[in-house]
């Protein structure tokens, strides 16, 4: 072999190893981006529909009462709620996710309606709730964009704790008629959500999100048969509207 072709050879083994080592470094970003993430996130679910307490007519320790709908905003108003979650990205948009939500919010006295000719007001144990769902997240945006709005829906139970109430009447005698409402509840939950995320580095986005969610009613008991309000707890199911802000960091 003579110079001028052991110089070509070596020129072109050095082209070789350059270019292999420029593509090792554009596709190594990609390669070595987990997949995984977590998120927590805490807003309000806004209620939308369903009624805590529905309309009725009836009698309570002899005294004649009536009962006025009582919309569940009325009754606990738009409770604080806070979400956990963790994902894994199957390709640059689809993501698979599980999510585990807490909601407690205090109830306030209510104005149910009437007994006898004089105002009937009650007071009902906290909401408290424990929300397991799994679902997805479609992202419109690749994982190498700063800012990715999604859409995403998930499915899941919801575990409620048993709700008590005091109603009370001082000047038509119903002094404090204490009962059962709502026995403890594990609710069939969906909903839909769409929102974005914008990275604030590589491994960091803040998150926000609105969504639509259903819940089955919760369990009735049957504390007032008899009484001829016997249905005022049927209406319980309802939609509310989430809206959550969070910090994610993926792994």
């Amino acid at each position: 072999m003579n110079r001028s072709c052991a110089w070509i050879l070596a020129v072109t083994l050095c082209a070789s190893t350059l270019m292999t080592a420029d593509a090792n470094a554009q596709t190594q970003p990609q390669t070595s981006q987990s997949s995984w993430n977590a998120e927590v996130a805490v807003g309000w679910d806004i209620g939308l529909s369903g009624d805590f307490l529905a309309a009725g007519i009836g009698t309570l320790n002899g005294v004649p009462v009536v009962f006025q709908s009582q919309p569940f905003d009325d009754v606990y108003g738009n409770g604080l709620m806070w979400q956990f979650s963790g994902g894994y990205m199957m390709d640059e948009i689809n993501e698979v996710r599980a999510q585990v939500s807490y909601e407690h919010v205090s109830a306030d006295v209510v104005n149910l309606g009437t007994a006898g000719a004089f105002g009937l007001v009650g007071t009902f144990d906290d909401y408290d709730a424990w929300s397991i769902e799994a679902g997805g997240r479609h992202y419109f945006k690749k994982r190498s964009e700063r800012l990715r709005p999604y859409a995403g829906a998930g499915i899941g139970v919801s575990i409620i704790a048993e709700i008590d109430g005091v109603l009370a009447s001082p000047q038509a005698g119903l002094a404090r008629y204490a009962t059962d409402f709502y026995d403890g509840t594990a609710a069939f939950m969906f909903g839909i959500n769409g929102g974005a995320l914008y990275s604030l580095n590589d491994r960091f986005d803040v998150n926000g999100q609105i969504g639509f969610r259903y819940n089955s009613g919760l369990s009735a008991i049957d504390a007032l048969q008899g009484t001829g309000l016997e249905d005022v707890n049927d209406k319980s199911s309802r939609w509310t509207m989430p809206i959550t802000f969070g910090l994610r960091v993926k792994f």
